[in-house]
């Protein structure tokens, strides 16, 4: 018998999120509120049937599942930190507000970074022996043509890709067809998002033999750390394609608005509807304003005063701040440091 946690009884009352990546509130589940049984599946928040099923079957999966949407609302704010737009999560009803009903840009690197998320944290939790289903990817053995051996522990990024496409994409499945240009956004997005991390397994090897010699080198694939995987994806945010539905043919598909562009591939971020400004705030579009952000006086970039408060000026304070300064280590072995004190400027948005 399995008791549940008073946290986990309060996200299961919660009133579903109206539109968005819903299943991102287990972001707001903390350690305490782990899914022990199948039965608990049917109350967690935001999930649809299908995901409800999966859960149900893959109960030792949903922490990965959880982690996964930590760690992708945390790359999405750091990546977007210096942005007029940072990626806030509003509340727990409402993680990205209404920022997800608009097919924007924004809502194309949410969905491609939480597909990702699910996929490398399920693939790390297969690689370090923490799952029952899946181990690490035995398949790749053998020579290389490059002449070393494949042997170690490659991630299974075929299981974690495939359990992401599996849970992210039940929501957009399920969508009416009046909804299909935005159902083969998401679906597109939360592929690329996925392709981020596999394109881009690096290979790590080691050295065996006398002395330090390589006499045997020993390889195995291993998947970049996820900042790596959100610096991808925030260059291809930048370069996003701005599509349409072209219902023209059998089954529809997502073509550039503009016929002169490259038509995008696959691993590319594409949108639907261009995005708000986000200087001032706006219910409707989920924009919360500038007021009240901290810029960069002399940058002249978008963190700089002068675009990310939109011309409306700023303020300056100084504050004083203590940091830890004189830092000297004592054999053996700590650290041991003074406090230091200084002032600063800091500028914010009018």
């Amino acid at each position: 018998m399995y008791k549940f946690s008073l946290e986990f009884y309060i996200l299961s009352q919660i009133t579903p999120l109206t539109e968005g990546i819903r299943w991102l509130s287990l972001a707001k589940m903390s350690s305490v509120a782990t899914i022990q049984a199948p039965e608990m599946c049917e109350s967690l928040i935001g999930l649809v049937k299908r995901q409800k099923k999966i859960c149900k079957k893959n109960t030792e999966i949903m922490e990965s599942v959880k982690i996964g949407a930590h760690v992708s609302i945390d790359e999405c704010q750091f990546q977007f930190k210096h942005r007029r737009w940072n990626c806030s999560t509003v509340d727990a009803k409402k993680l990205f507000g209404n920022v997800l009903k608009l097919g924007t840009r924004e809502a194309a690197f949410v969905h491609a970074i939480s597909s990702a998320g699910v996929a490398h944290s399920v693939t790390r939790a297969c690689s370090s022996g923490k799952l029952n289903k899946c181990g690490c990817d035995r398949t790749v053995k053998g020579r290389s043509s490059e002449g070393f051996e494949w042997s170690g522990c490659s991630d299974n990024i075929e299981y974690g890709t495939a359990f992401s496409r599996s849970f992210v994409d039940a929501r957009e499945r399920r969508r009416k067809n009046k909804d299909i240009g935005r159902k083969l956004m998401n679906l597109h997005n939360n592929e690329a998002g996925r392709k981020a991390v596999k394109n881009n397994m690096r290979i790590e090897c080691k050295c065996h033999g006398v002395s330090g010699s390589c006499e045997l080198k020993t390889c195995w694939k291993s998947m970049p750390t996820f900042r790596y995987v959100g610096q991808v994806l925030k260059e291809k945010f930048d370069g996003a394609t701005e599509i349409k539905l072209d219902n023209t043919k059998k089954h529809p598909q997502l073509i550039p608005v503009n016929p002169q562009f490259k038509p995008h591939t696959n691993s590319d971020l594409v949108y639907l509807v261009a995005s708000p400004d986000f200087c001032e705030p706006e219910p409707k579009t989920g924009s919360l304003g500038t007021k009240g952000r901290v810029c960069n006086k002399t940058s002249k970039a978008i963190d700089g005063c002068d675009l990310m408060c939109c011309g409306r000026g700023h303020e300056t304070r100084r504050r004083r701040i203590v940091d830890r300064c004189f830092c000297k280590f004592n054999w053996c072995c700590w650290v041991t440091c003074k406090e230091c004190e200084r002032e600063i400027e800091e500028h914010t948005c009018k």
